[in-house]
């Protein structure tokens, strides 16, 4: 075990939120504790302690991507100075810690042994809490229904519970999030990784995901050699085996006592499935507290404000001082409308599901459809559609002009008149389709976008579903489908003079694989067969996407200081 450190540490001085010191107090750090797991596996933990402060309740935090440098800022180092303990633990096979690493799979183990070993500690205060964006929040989450009573708060930003979603988006693989990942972690291993990963992981999975190459072959394209998480999902797509039972965290949400805050963004990867664990709390009885922003996965704008209402809710739980929460448990961001709503809930109350019918030679409205044929489109896997925009894992996920992917001929584009009104849309949002295709397998896909008067078509919002053979019985005659596809959540305002515009189309490349059209094994298919496809808007037929409106006013408005619209 490492001394403590002996050379002083210096204030932090960063440009820190209201409420926060500007000059952080000094604090001292005790390098590499070690922690032994019950298969005799060491694990290696830094534990950072405020200057002048006698056993301070805890956080904690466990991380695949370092202890030391940024990575410090990033596991909560800004809670030490004002009152907090600190211990911050390298997950099993990262950053010295022993072991191989296994992405998910030794997260709740590990974590409770972690717990158990923090408990018996002479500096341990009696309480702690538990923080994180990201991997570091699913890591919580892996022993949260487990930790005991001594665990009393959590505060996690852009993560869920369970990862099997959105690896699977829609039943779909999501082939550029999980092939940048795999990259990201296996490559940070490597010396310099830390730094150079983030940069290449993403660039690299996009270059292989483009070679056309079966999937099974893309991680050696991208990172040089096979990885074995990658290789995983892959096989375990249908979860027939077992894999997810102990990686799946999202059946235990409800059993977790301590109260909890999460953060999310519009445009997060994760934020569908953060969603439902706030339901899955909320139906439990909890009330846990709910920030969305206009932020995607890895904007450093959410950074202040985590560290701002984090600190908010450990001092309310950890040190009795609730002073800093806010009276309402909900906070939105609502694009367009540039401001801040606060809510008893999610969904906000009041709020109300409106179908806007796909109409005919590309109407989009609330009255309904009339006796039309179909539109129609053919899908080419081997030139598959692109996404232009839309949730990422590493990059921008702002959002963009996507008039070049409407003039695609395998986009359908459905547009309403221009509006007379603001109309708000806050909520689940989905599409309800009836649908046919020449193939028992293929895809589709909807997306939401918000027209301007000059033409400028960005996307709000969009989700996919993966039709197997079985998936849906045909309806009526003619071999015709109804398909529900899950939008990701929003809370946008499409203003007056604006139009509401959807896209449905079969891929969304290379966010999610293609689909091949074959039923072959998802690793290893390389046929590529078109699909034509056709979507009924007829009475009989009424495909429409489904809108939340909400009537009521928030609790809440606050205009956002300057422009924090992606």
């Amino acid at each position: 075990m490492a001394p403590w450190d002996r050379l002083p540490t210096p204030p932090i001085r960063l440009g820190l939120p209201r409420g926060l010191p500007r000059g952080l107090g000094r604090y001292t750090v005790e390098r590499d504790l070690p922690v032994t797991m019950p298969d005799g596996v060491t694990l290696l933990a830094d534990r950072y302690v405020p200057a002048g402060v006698t056993r301070p309740p805890t956080i904690l935090v466990r991380t695949p991507y370092g202890r030391r440098g940024p990575a410090a800022l990033a596991n909560g180092l800004l809670f030490v100075p004002c009152g907090f303990q600190l211990v911050a633990q390298s997950t099993r096979g990262t950053s010295g810690s022993g072991g191989d690493f296994d992405p998910l799979g030794h997260e709740r183990d590990d974590g409770l042994a972690t717990v158990e070993w923090l408990k018996r500690q002479p500096w341990f205060h009696g309480s702690f809490a538990v923080f994180g964006p990201s991997y570091l929040g699913y890591t919580a989450w892996a022993v949260a229904a487990e930790a005991g009573p001594e665990l009393k708060a959590m505060s996690l930003q852009i993560t869920a519970s369970s990862f099997r979603d959105a690896a699977y988006v829609g039943g779909s693989f999501a082939l550029e999030s999980t092939l940048t990942w795999t990259g990201l972690t296996h490559r940070q291993r490597r010396p310099l990784g830390m730094v150079t990963a983030p940069l290449t992981s993403r660039r690299r999975a996009v270059r292989a995901a483009r070679s056309g190459r079966p999937l099974a072959e893309l991680d050696v394209l991208a990172g040089g050699e096979p990885m074995r998480f990658y290789q995983d999902l892959l096989a375990n797509h249908t979860g027939e085996n077992g894999y997810w039972d102990d990686r799946d965290f999202s059946g235990t949400v409800g059993d977790v006592s301590a109260p909890v805050t999460l953060l999310g963004g519009w445009y997060d990867v994760f934020l569908p499935w953060q969603l439902r664990d706030y339901l899955a709390l909320r139906a439990a009885g909890h009330v846990p507290y709910l920030t969305i922003g206009p932020w995607w996965h890895t904007d450093p704008r959410h950074g202040l404000v985590t560290i701002r209402e984090s600190l908010a809710w450990f001092r309310a739980h950890l040190l009795g001082d609730p002073s800093g929460l806010r009276r309402d448990p909900v906070r939105l961001y609502v694009t367009g409308a540039r401001e801040w709503r606060h809510y008893r809930d999610w969904p906000p109350p009041g709020s109300r599901q409106i179908r806007w019918h796909l109409h005919a030679g590309g109407g989009l409205g609330e009255d309904g459809p009339q006796e039309r044929s179909p539109s129609a489109y053919r899908f080419d896997p081997a030139d598959p559609t692109p996404a232009l925009g839309g949730p990422t894992l590493l990059g921008s996920s702002r959002p963009v002009d996507n008039r070049p992917l409407e003039r695609r001929p395998d986009v359908l584009v459905f547009t309403s008149p221009a509006l007379t009104a603001d109309l708000d849309v806050i909520g689940p949002l989905g599409a309800d389709l009836f649908v046919r295709s020449t193939r028992e397998h293929t895809d589709f896909v909807v997306r939401l976008c918000d027209v301007a008067p000059d033409g400028t078509s960005r996307n709000v919002c969009e989700g996919g579903l993966r039709l197997p053979a079985a998936a849906e019985k045909p309806v009526g005659t003619g071999g015709v489908r109804r398909v529900a596809v899950d939008l990701w959540p929003t809370a946008h305002r499409f203003p007056r003079g604006h139009r509401v515009r959807v896209h449905v189309t079969s891929g969304a490349y290379p966010k999610v694989a293609v689909n091949p059209g074959t039923g072959e094994p998802l690793a290893t298919a390389t046929r590529m067969v078109p699909a034509d496809q056709e979507v009924f808007h007829d009475p009989d037929h009424p495909s429409a996407i489904v809108l939340s409106i909400v009537e009521r006013s928030a609790e809440v408005t606050v205009p956002a200081a300057g422009d924090e619209d992606a």
